[in-house]
Order: C-alpha cells, then sequence, then structure tokens
C-alpha cells in the first residue's frame, strides 16, 4: 500500500507536495514554536547559529538547550508522533503529534515546559512567514499527517546524509548542517573568510538587524526546502552573487537559474529518479559551490580539504 505516490521501501522517498501542504504548513508553526524556545535559552552564536534544529536518527532535535543549572532538550519524533522533553534532572514529558491547532500545540508545549519548571516566554508570533498568525490564536493550521511527516523526515536523513558529506570536504568556517524553522529548510553554509557589505533584503515578520547578522561574512549556502517543485527543491546561492555567477556551467542538466529567487534551483525528484542520486546530488552542490568561490575568488586551495586524508593511517588506529 501507498501514500501520497509514495514507494515506502525507497531509499529516496517520493512525497508530492500536494498531498502534504496543510501538514507542512502545520509542522512548519510547530516548528517555530519549538525553535523559538531555544532561541529564548540559548546564548547567541554568529549568523544565529543557535537556533536551529537538527535531523536526528527519530525526526527533528534542539539538542541541549541550557537552562539554569541544568539543560534540556525537545525532539519531533516521528516514529512514535511525539515531541519529546527531557531534562538532565531525569524529568520528561510528551506532546502528542496529531492534528490539533497551532493554538493547542503551543499551550500543550508551555504547559509542558511549566511542568519540568522551566519557566519560557516566546516571541508570540512565527517569523518568515505572511501573515504571522499570533500562535496562542492560529486555529488556521491543524492538519496532521503522520505518514506524510515521516516521509518528510526520511527525506531530510538522505539530505542530511549527503550535506554532511558534502560538508567534510571543507576546512575553513562552515555551518553545521541544521534546519531553519523560520524558512523551513536544511541547510549548510561555507565561507570564504571575508566581511561581505550590509545585507539590505528582507523576509516577512522578521527585523533587518536579523538578516544583516545572517549575511555578515561572504558565503555559499545551499540546502533544501520542501516546496517550489512537485516534492521540494534542492537550492544554492551566494551572498554577495558574484559577476557571472548565473552563467557558470552547472550539474546536472536539469539545475537552473531562479531569477526571482536569485538561486540555483533542482527540483527533488530529479535525484530522486537518477540512477546515483547521491552523485546527483553531490554534482549540484560541488558545482553550485565551484561558482560562487571560482567567481568569487576564494582562495579555494586553503579553504579545501580532502576528508579521506587519514585513510590509510586509520587501518591500524
Amino acid at each position: 500500500m501507498t501514500t501520497h505516490g509514495i514507494r515506502p521501501t525507497q531509499e529516496w522517498p517520493r512525497l508530492l507536495l500536494s498531498g502534504w501542504t496543510a501538514t507542512r504548513d502545520t509542522l512548519h508553526m510547530w516548528t517555530q514554536v519549538v525553535g523559538k524556545i531555544r532561541l529564548a535559552h540559548a546564548p547567541l552564536v554568529n549568523h544565529w547559529w543557535q537556533v536551529p534544529l537538527y535531523v536526528s536518527p527519530r525526526g527533528l532535535t534542539t539538542s541541549a538547550i541550557p537552562y539554569l543549572d541544568r539543560s534540556f532538550d525537545m525532539e519531533f519524533d516521528f516514529l512514535d508522533q511525539r515531541l519529546r522533553i527531557r531534562d538532565s534532572a531525569g524529568g520528561s514529558r510528551q506532546v502528542s503529534l496529531e492534528p490539533k491547532s497551532v493554538a493547542d500545540f503551543h499551550a500543550q508545549t508551555l504547559n509542558a515546559l511549566d511542568e519540568l519548571g522551566i519557566r519560557t516566554t516566546i516571541q508570540p508570533h512565527p517569523n518568515e512567514v505572511e501573515p504571522a498568525i499570533p500562535f496562542a490564536q492560529d486555529t488556521r493550521h491543524a492538519s496532521y499527517d503522520g505518514e506524510a511527516a515521516r516521509l518528510f523526515w526520511r527525506q531530510l536523513l538522505q539530505v542530511d546524509r549527503v550535506l554532511h558529506e558534502f560538508r567534510s570536504y571543507f576546512t575553513g568556517k562552515v555551518s553545521p548542517v541544521h534546519f531553519f524553522w523560520g524558512s523551513f529548510d536544511l541547510a549548510c553554509t561555507r565561507f570564504s573568510g571575508r566581511p561581505a557589505p550590509t545585507y539590505h533584503g528582507s523576509a516577512p515578520n522578521i527585523g533587518d538587524w536579523v538578516m544583516a547578522e545572517a549575511y555578515s561574512q561572504e558565503l555559499s549556502s545551499c540546502g533544501f526546502w520542501p516546496g517550489g517543485s512537485a516534492e521540494g527543491t534542492f537550492y544554492s546561492y551566494a551572498y554577495p552573487e558574484p559577476d557571472g555567477f548565473t552563467r557558470s556551467p552547472i550539474l546536472p542538466s536539469e539545475a537552473f537559474y531562479g531569477k526571482e529567487l536569485g538561486e540555483f534551483l533542482l527540483p527533488y525528484e530529479v535525484v530522486r529518479l537518477a540512477d546515483d542520486p547521491d552523485a546527483t546530488l553531490m554534482d549540484f552542490l560541488q558545482t553550485t559551490y565551484a561558482a560562487a568561490a571560482d567567481r568569487g575568488s576564494w582562495n579555494r586551495a586553503a579553504l579545501e580539504i580532502d576528508p579521506s586524508r587519514w585513510a590509510r593511517s586509520r587501518v591500524s588506529w
């Protein structure tokens, strides 16, 4: 039996956006609630690296969040369909992942933290969306298909694995592979080591100063977003965009430059249907990065490294 046009045993799963958009939009708001809880307690790290979530063996996790003399974490478990909250004192709570409004999820999650003695106040509305309905009032987003959410996580598992491989070839400053709940995408960003001109772009319901911090240094960023194509889209962009960037040769042949977004784009289904999905995605990541680095005169010799450099030594380790 299949749902949403999915063959469940397929390594790179098929998940049509048309079959889970309502669930995606609800889950987006739920991740914003959890992400803002992390934001409320974690100290600032450059480019807001203290706020994202991470792909885990069961879903999406905050990792450890400091709170007074202890810590706690929160994980969307898409296998058991629970939001799990655990603290270092041994306490735990859970919130069911099932059809419910954002308002209900918000109230239940903050109540679970209160029961653990974790006092939390978060910004009451989401970012990077329009309209930004306050969480406590959002009854519009109330759909949840657990199988679709699970398949989305399985997409993320595959993308996360390849992005980590791609990240391993860079010895310069590079972000973790992380899931930004504002834009609802899995991303990895490489940096040239040079400052960037002040960023003057904008996103809905987010301060310009937030964007200025995110884009304070010259970068090449790539990732996956569950939108834009029938099954989602891989993207890659540079800031500042160097001259000739859009004319650079890019692989695979199905990749293209989207002028409206200012990014190279590749439909997820192209990767899924390829004879070698990993290699196809890696071609896209590497050629778009090379376009940014070569056109931007990055010192590639100093920034790149062979991740197998110790392979022979490790045989006897």
